[in-house]
């Protein structure tokens, strides 16, 4: 199969970077098109490497790309999640190249999605490709690469909720994570919960001329500030009430065999530019990101932000804002008490709305599992190295969905890295990765199927 790989790497990345040209931003209606564009992409190249039974699902949404190979009922069935869609590539004045115009240096692919997930998830079909290439696909597999990914999976759920016997599988696959670093492959066998809203806040019913109102009329912008800034004390704890009263805590054994993972702080800071870290007291910073909760302001806006100055008091500010979640939250409970609280702290002189937009649970995946087993000797295999298990911090919330729905537990084999600037300008994919992934899939396929015996 090595040989295969090699032999046809320039085509596989030459495809990658043909469907990393298609803006499929599933945020903004005016890349409708091109989204859709994508999703016969994938499909034609589903199709192209083996799969049968290729088709565009409808939603109340973007489709969701199916497809499958079944060899032997008998055998055991693996399930592929991905998405095709992309975050924004905004602002595209801070990307070195063109977004949407796929370059190649030092060794990284430069484009939106290219590591999330087109890339990642691209890995599947072209490790799919190379096993049917080489009669080596040891047992059933199932492909689901929907276009929703980025706004939510809005249509996902109705969709396998009423497709229970077509995803019928022993596990589900994906790749939408991370590594620790090409030298110490990992795991994540666990994911933070979402729940994400926008807050407005309203004072006058027109802009006013600050000269004649300012001192006298509240200032949406200013109260907006001070609101937000409550919401965390001095020690970063979130003051929201009764906002961890549902946190797993774990054991300090628990949190000794995390600080194993290898962590250089020093080459953290420096790789953001940041003299010092930041966040909630008496955690380190690879706990504060993946085991404990938090409360972000993801975009605030209001009154003048054009060319030169316009003295205004605006009649609106906004912001919008994500919690991550930890085990034993929910995104209905953290929602619930975020709206509670944020009203209550409004003045009188200003009138808040809170409207909710998107959650997710947290997920902890087992690591006693056949599954995760093959995984980890699939990496070993091709890394050299045992991978490490790890906690990631970004949330994928249709694995909680998966569990409840399918009752399938997840195997998280992720190939990014920190640095592959995901949702952010310059966002990167290893050429190596990408391989590696093509390399290191098919032998996740073998040794699952050989322990499932």
């Amino acid at each position: 199969m090595n040989q295969y790989i090699s032999d046809n790497k320039d085509r596989f990345i030459n495809e990658l970077m043909d469907m990393l040209r298609i803006p499929s931003v599933s945020a903004d209606p005016k890349f409708k098109q091109d989204v859709l564009r994508t999703a016969e992409y994938v499909a034609q190249k589903l199709t192209e490497a083996g799969a049968d039974n290729v088709e565009l699902c409808e939603t109340g949404g973007y489709p969701i790309v199916y497809g499958d190979k079944i060899i032997d009922p008998a055998l055991p069935t693996v399930l592929v999640y991905g998405h095709y869609d992309v975050q924004p590539a905004d602002p595209y004045e801070l990307w070195h190249s063109p977004p949407f115009e796929p370059v190649i240096k030092d060794g990284k692919i430069y484009a939106r999605g290219a590591c999330d997930d087109k890339g990642q998830m691209y890995m599947h079909v072209k490790a799919f490709e190379v096993m049917m290439q080489n009669n080596a696909l040891p047992c059933n597999v199932k492909f689901m690469i929907e276009g929703e990914e980025e706004v939510g999976s809005e249509n996902l759920a109705t969709f396998v909720k009423g497709n229970k016997t077509k995803l019928a599988a022993d596990v589900i696959l994906i790749s939408d994570t991370g590594m620790l670093g090409n030298d110490t492959p990992s795991i994540t066998t666990g994911l933070r919960g979402m729940s994400y809203l926008e807050v407005e806040v309203t004072g006058p019913n027109r802009d006013l001329h600050s000269g004649l109102y300012g001192g006298a009329v509240a200032n949406p912008i200013n109260i907006l500030c001070q609101m937000i800034a409550s919401m965390h004390d001095e020690n970063n704890h979130i003051t929201i009430p009764g906002f961890y009263d549902n946190v797993q805590e774990l054991s300090q054994e628990e949190r000794a065999e995390m600080a194993r993972a290898p962590f250089d702080l020093e080459k953290y800071k420096q790789a953001l530019d940041l003299t010092d870290v930041h966040g909630e007291a008496g955690y380190t910073t690879m706990e504060r990101n993946s085991i404990r909760p938090t409360l972000d302001v993801n975009g605030i806006w209001g009154g003048y932000t054009g060319e030169g100055a316009k003295t205004v008091i605006p009649s609106k500010a906004f912001a919008k804002i994500s919690m991550r979640l930890v085990p034993n939250q929910t995104s209905a409970e953290i929602t619930e008490k975020f709206q509670k609280h944020f009203e209550s702290i409004a003045p009188k002189s200003v009138r808040v709305l809170v409207k909710p937009h998107h959650g997710g649970e947290p997920v902890v995946t087992p690591t006693n599992s056949v599954a995760y087993q093959a995984a980890a000797r699939a990496y070993e295999t091709t890394f050299g190295v045992k991978p490490v298990p790890v906690r990631s911090g970004g949330s994928i919330p249709i694995v909680a969905m998966f569990k409840s729905e399918l009752g399938l537990d997840s195997v998280l084999m992720g190939f990014g890295l920190d640095s592959d600037a995901i949702h952010s300008p310059n966002e990167s994919f290893g050429v190596f990765n990408f391989m590696k992934g093509i390399e290191t899939i098919p032998m996740f396929y073998q040794y699952y199927a050989e322990m499932s015996k």
